[in-house]
């Protein structure tokens, strides 16, 4: 279960009290340790879009680099469905590098002797910050399915919240792929006076209905696991199957038919075929291995609240911006040719709006054979223009 360690706050602030001192020498290359912000404690509760409340929340982050003396070189960075705060550096606890640690640190795309990077785990997730798997205050134990449903705006809000405890007015830029676009894109939107460049990567204004299916499969997929038991499970145990097999389908729209065919083809675990329901291909047990691998790290509850945030999410239209009619901000908008979870033409619908706002914006569609999970391993593209395109941000 995830800790929800809290943290002397000034309610009325909402800054935390206690918070070190950012060090370079300890955030922009080797260990680095996870840290915790609460706020919202009742009665100033966290409003939530559904029109429900929560509070106290804990937000698990993690910084990188310095905040310089007027801090004006902030950087946000947000990930996507099973990230975390862990975004770069090697933790202390575990040994495990950061899921964006190429892009993040000194004489990177991040370039953690330039910029302070911040990192946040988002609210219903369960690396830290606050989720169905954290401890209900009213009843003292998980909040399960009692946990409110929760969206992009939600976590954008939540994460404005920590922005704040660093008493950061404008952020320098946010970026993130995948959900973490969306949470750009919602930044952008709902606050667009306090950043001066958005860089949203392999991401979409709204799901499609295509997209909203496999979600709903992957959803079904753990609902329909016994040991799911309505999700009040804690006491008793994940419902390992069907996470594993939700994460087996979500892989596999992680990757290109490409991809898929480079790495396995379809070549066998042994010489000849078992004639049983055994995993016979080298894909099969590639997919096995990170279900099964993936329900250690991960609650079942809070992949249900995510995705269905995912689903919720929609800026298309009026709905971005919509007092704006030009805005200052900057964006550098990537995809990727091969990504057929968050096809090209999402991106582009993303460029076509923002030029309807009068944005300053930049697009590139990447050539690349890892379909979705290209925005986790193309780093050499997208280090060139990043750097360029923040290096070019009049401060």
């Amino acid at each position: 279960m995830p800790s929800n360690k809290k943290l002397h706050v000034d309610k009325k602030h909402h800054t935390q009290i206690n918070k070190p001192a950012v060090s370079r020498k300890e955030n922009s290359v080797g260990l680095v340790g996870t840290q915790y912000f609460s706020f919202a404690e009742p009665p100033e509760v966290l409003q939530l879009q559904s029109g429900l409340k929560l509070g106290p929340v804990t937000l698990a982050y993690e910084t990188y680099g310095s905040l310089n003396a007027d801090k004006s070189n902030a950087v946000l960075v947000c990930h996507a469905l099973s990230g975390d705060a862990h975004a770069a550096g090697v933790h202390k606890d575990d040994g495990e590098a950061g899921w964006w640690n190429e892009l993040i640190g000194p004489g990177k795309a991040l370039d953690t002797d330039i910029y302070f990077i911040l990192c946040s785990n988002v609210i219903g997730g369960c690396k830290g910050s606050t989720g169905p798997s954290s401890i209900n205050p009213e009843t003292g134990k998980p909040y399960a399915l009692d946990f409110p449903l929760i969206t992009i705006a939600d976590m954008v809000e939540a994460e404005r919240h920590l922005v704040d405890s660093f008493g950061i007015e404008k952020l320098l830029c946010v970026i993130g792929g995948s959900m973490g676009g969306m949470q750009v894109l919602q930044w952008a939107s709902a606050y667009p006076d306090r950043l001066l460049a958005a860089i949203p990567i392999a991401t979409a204004l709204k799901h499609s209905p295509q997209q909203i299916a496999l979600n709903e499969v992957i959803r079904q997929s753990i609902m329909a696991d016994p040991a799911w038991r309505k999700g009040f499970y804690y006491e008793y145990g994940q419902p390992e199957k069907g996470l594993a097999v939700a994460r087996m389908i979500g892989h596999i729209t992680f990757m290109s038919d490409q991809s898929m065919e480079e790495k396995f083809s379809r070549k066998l675990k042994n010489d000849n075929l078992s004639f049983q329901f055994t995993d016979d291909f080298e894909v099969e047990g590639y997919l096995r291995y990170r279900g099964y691998n993936f329900v250690k790290r991960f609650d079942a509850n809070s992949y249900l609240y995510i995705t269905k945030a995912l689903d919720y999410f929609d800026l298309s239209g009026d709905l971005f911006m919509p007092q704006t009619k030009k805005t200052n901000i900057r964006f550098l908008v990537i995809s990727f040719k091969s990504d057929w979870l968050y096809p090209s033409y999402q991106s582009q619908e993303i460029v076509r709006l923002l030029k309807r706002k009068h944005a300053y914006t930049t697009y590139f569609d990447l050539t690349s054979t890892y379909g979705h999970d290209a925005f986790l391993i193309e780093i050499d593209d997208e280090t060139r223009l990043i750097r360029n395109f923040l290096a070019n941000i009049n401060q």
